[in-house]
């Protein structure tokens, strides 16, 4: 099993400047977010050459209203909070999908 390191920054900030920085191989992204929307933040993550090709996993609380948007801005995949509770392996499989050796 991969090695896996987890971060949680204070700020978002902070958040986008560590992605810039440390070149994280994926980044789950909540919408509801202080200061920034979870979708600014996606698309300021998108635009910057060191983390526009990192995969962004979207979780959300809010109903899959934004699905669309959010993965046309790049998003990778969008989950609902809510169905996990019941689910984990969805975001599992996600993860895994995401990290998958591109073909």
């Amino acid at each position: 099993m991969p090695a896996i390191a987890s971060f949680w920054q204070a700020t978002v900030r902070d958040a986008l400047r560590l992605a810039g920085s440390g070149s994280p191989d994926l980044i789950i992204l909540d919408m509801l977010l202080p200061k920034l929307s979870g979708e600014e933040v996606l698309r300021s993550l998108k635009k910057e050459a060191p983390t526009a090709q990192i995969p962004v996993i979207v979780l959300s609380s809010l109903s899959k209203q934004n699905e669309n948007k959010l993965l046309q801005e790049g998003a990778f995949a969008f989950l609902e909070k809510g169905p996990l509770v019941d689910n984990p392996d969805a975001l599992i499989n996600c993860v895994k999908r995401a990290l998958a050796p591109k073909r």
